[in-house]
């Protein structure tokens, strides 16, 4: 049973790659910390849970709130970066909405490895990130965000979520 497990929210091609439709440039400075969060996860046992934006090709998400059609399921862009590639043991549990909890299987996954605390890691640090923190918060898990391993698409919204984060949810931030 592992106590804490690492959640890496929607480091995919089309956040991340240059000309992606809903690239988030600060990701490129998030890697190298997520990479090593990944890697010390893994060294100490600890799962590894890529929360992984998945849609259909015409989800109301890109009419309702304005985003331009990202993510497609079985497309490259939905597919993790190569630097943070999943490796065998990992876990994918695919969302087609910000919170990494709203109707996925990660909070039966997260019961079934006896985790009580997760560790959050990617993008978009006031939307995917912070959605997902606060049902994890509010479902009873400790909340560790890893402030070098999060990346926003601007600076006051990324700093307001952090402190939200915080200062609302209770969230550790390390």
């Amino acid at each position: 049973m592992a106590e804490k497990a690492l959640l890496v929210a929607d480091m995919l091609n089309d956040f991340v790659r240059e000309g992606a439709p809903l690239r988030v440039p600060d990701t490129k400075r998030a890697i190298p910390t997520i990479k090593r969060e990944i890697q010390r996860a893994r060294k100490d046992g600890i799962p590894v849970i890529y929360l992984c934006d998945a849609h259909d090709p015409d989800d109301k998400e890109f009419s309702r709130y304005g985003w331009p059609a990202h993510a497609v399921k079985g497309t490259e862009g939905a597919q993790v970066i190569k630097e943070l590639k999943p490796e065998a043991g990992d876990i994918i549990v695919e969302k087609k909405t910000y919170s990494g909890f709203y109707r996925t299987s990660l909070d039966k996954i997260l019961k079934e490895l006896g985790v009580n605390t997760v560790r959050l890691t990617g993008c978009v640090t006031h939307i995917c990130v912070l959605f997902t923190a606060s049902e994890a918060a509010l479902r009873g898990y400790s909340v560790e965000v890893v402030t070098g391993g999060v990346a926003g698409l601007a600076k006051q919204d990324h700093t307001a979520a952090l402190r939200i984060m915080k200062n609302v949810l209770g969230a550790k931030l390390v």
